[in-house]
């Protein structure tokens, strides 16, 4: 009997649900729905509307159900960090903060004044990032947050969305480790931690890994949807995780790019590695698949083009890229992680103040802001690949770009210039993938990840971009190297 597994992949600005099937010939794909993910402002913060997401869920599985589709589980993937207050009743307590608010803005510093941040680091192996849950909940706890105040659960966002289907409450180790919460060595929440805050384990659900059943549909969603008591899968409920898992290697000697509206940039080892280095240079260790660490470094990816095709009434990526193509090489540069291009008013007016700021040429054009934002990033993977290959337990002989910006032919060949190794691009699906496959072997489907990124690999296209122009690349990283001396942090 053909097994068919049903992913929901939610990113920060779209979402899309997909029935995944394993075949002879490999892996089929079949898109259900696609959706938009909007933050809504207001009261001077910024949500996410997780009843919206929750319809366009249900719409899938309804159209799943019409088509007659037998669907062996359900699996959910989302972006880090952000979590759902749930009262005692067992409803929301209010929509769930973006890691985009401002409200956090210097929320480390104050916690660091209470716990050093050597020793948060040494629990956890996670880069200080101002929106992690840790800082989000002791902002939450120091404002006197009414929902926090009445929490009796705290649902990070796959698990809030699989408690909608289930009525069962869980905490996925991959999303959890995001958190800033989880010791990197134990694989379970850090008490000292959560009693600095004011919480227990018992404002978490039941802490589950990947391949682990949630629960059936409830007898609502079954009526809902008309669909029966289908099993819901903690697959790796962080996206880069699951991202990671669908990495289409042959062998461990690679780094990965994961590149969407963030960039993320990494290695797979085995156990941690939390050093006085990886402290100083900010790297992470995230939960991974099967036992594996993710250490890797968050680089701002594609929001910086997002934010600026929104200004700019939403021109294809097509005539961009071609205009970026023809426009004069290194120009402008700018670091993607500069605290200037968080969540700017205007994206295209933070990158020309960049500029301007560091004495470079003001990009005016659509193209010189796109090659600008491209050559910067590609440049930005050197300087964190070169840090990965001193703290990789191995060679790294090839960087796999996944994701959505594995189709941006014109930024992987770029990026191959700059990291000087080859690039392999692909699959563009990576997280729905990777999603699908952790419930394949929960089913029992499949034997090891390993065996399913051969299978992937055998299966669906890829493309490698070799390096080119490396010597003008090389005289542009070290200009980039001096331009971001004032603020690299890894």
């Amino acid at each position: 009997m053909k097994q068919c597994f049903f992913a929901v992949d939610l990113g920060a600005t779209s979402g899309r649900t997909i029935l995944g099937t394993f075949t002879s010939n490999g892996l089929e794909m079949e898109e259900v729905n696609r959706f938009p993910n909007h933050l809504i402002e207001a009261g001077r913060h910024f949500y996410w509307d997780i009843y919206e997401l929750y319809r366009h869920i249900i719409e899938g599985l309804r159209i799943a159900a019409r088509k007659g589709v037998e669907i062996t589980s359900i699996g959910i993937d989302t972006w880090g960090v952000d979590f759902v207050c749930v009262g005692k009743d067992g409803g929301f307590l209010r929509q769930p903060y973006s890691y985009r608010d401002p409200h956090t803005v210097g929320a480390p510093e104050a916690f660091f004044t209470r716990i050093p941040r050597s020793h948060v680091y040494g629990w956890t192996g996670i880069q200080v990032m101002n929106f992690n849950s840790l800082f989000q909940l002791d902002t939450l706890r120091r404002n006197h947050d009414s929902a926090l105040a009445a929490a009796d659960k705290l649902l990070f966002m796959p698990d809030a969305l699989s408690y909608m289907l289930t009525g069962q409450m869980v905490t996925e180790y991959t999303i959890a480790s995001t958190a800033q919460l989880v010791n990197a060595n134990t694989c379970r929440l850090e008490d000292a931690l959560l009693q600095e805050i004011g919480l227990t384990q018992a404002h978490f659900g039941r802490f589950v890994y990947p391949g682990e059943k949630i629960g059936g549909l409830t007898e609502e969603v079954q009526r809902i949807t008309g669909l029966g008591a289908v099993p819901v899968i903690a697959v790796a409920g962080h996206d880069t995780a699951s991202a990671v898992a669908a990495v289409p290697a042959m062998d461990r000697n690679f780094a990965y790019l994961s590149s969407g509206t963030w960039s993320l940039m990494g290695v797979e080892t085995d156990a941690p590695v939390i050093t006085a280095e990886t402290e100083s240079l900010n790297f992470t260790n995230e939960g991974g698949v099967e036992g594996t660490i993710r250490l890797l470094k968050n680089i701002c990816g594609m929001w910086l083009l997002e934010r600026c095709r929104t200004e700019w009434g939403e021109i294809p990526y097509s005539e961009l890229i071609v205009e970026a193509g023809t426009c004069e090489p290194f120009r402008s540069l700018i670091n993607p992680d500069d605290a200037l291009f968080t969540n700017p008013a205007n994206m295209e007016q933070a990158i020309k103040t960049y500029c301007s700021d560091y004495r470079q040429p003001i990009p005016m054009t659509h193209g010189q802001i796109v090659r600008c934002i491209f050559e910067s990033l590609a440049l930005r993977y050197r300087q964190v690949l070169d840090s990965l290959r001193n703290l990789s337990p191995r060679p790294v002989e090839a960087l796999h770009v996944i994701g959505g910006g594995s189709r941006n032919e014109l930024l992987n060949q770029w990026t191959a210039n700059a990291v000087g190794i080859p690039v392999i691009a692909g699959p563009s699906e990576a997280t729905a993938i990777g999603n699908v496959m952790v419930q394949a072997l929960a089913a029992g489907a499949a034997r090891d990840i390993a065996s399913m990124r051969q299978l992937i690999n055998r299966s669906i296209p890829l493309k490698t971009f070799y390096p080119q122009d490396m010597e003008d690349w090389n005289t542009a990283y070290l200009h980039f190297k001096q331009l971001t001396m004032t603020n690299y942090n890894g």
